[in-house]
């Protein structure tokens, strides 16, 4: 019987600029923002312009994301959100297969910044 062996997987990406301004278009519209305000039960949010790739849940990935967008799912002033399908579509975005958003929630100026250290390593991409 062959043995289980762990899978490392790497969550980073880099969107094309016009899938990159699209797909950040769609996330900033207005009427989304509105259904995530909703269920996130809050008086406002902002797409902080931070995207990831889902990974595999594992010892070192308990909650399906990098270490670093791990201090936004902790954080009761950030929302994180499975990027609809259909704004992958209209972005045309195939690779990654899919996407999660990051917003803060309230009004204001948003920081691009998480608490502690910006996980990013250049515009469009991400670990």
């Amino acid at each position: 019987m062959a043995a289980i062996r762990p899978m490392r997987f790497d969550g980073t990406f880099e969107l094309d600029p016009e899938a990159q301004q699209t797909l950040f278009t769609l996330l900033h519209g207005a009427a989304f923002c509105e259904q995530i305000r909703r269920a996130a039960e809050c008086t406002a949010v902002m797409f902080t312009e931070l995207v990831f790739q889902p990974v595999p849940y594992s010892f070192e990935t308990p909650h399906g994301m990098a270490r670093a967008f791990e201090l936004y799912f902790h954080s009761s002033d950030y929302v994180l959100i499975n990027v609809p399908p259909n704004f992958m579509f209209k972005a045309r975005i195939s690779n990654p297969s899919r996407l999660c958003a990051v917003y803060r929630k309230g009004s204001g100026e948003t920081p691009r910044v998480p608490p502690t250290d910006d996980p990013t390593p250049g515009p469009g991409r991400t670990e």
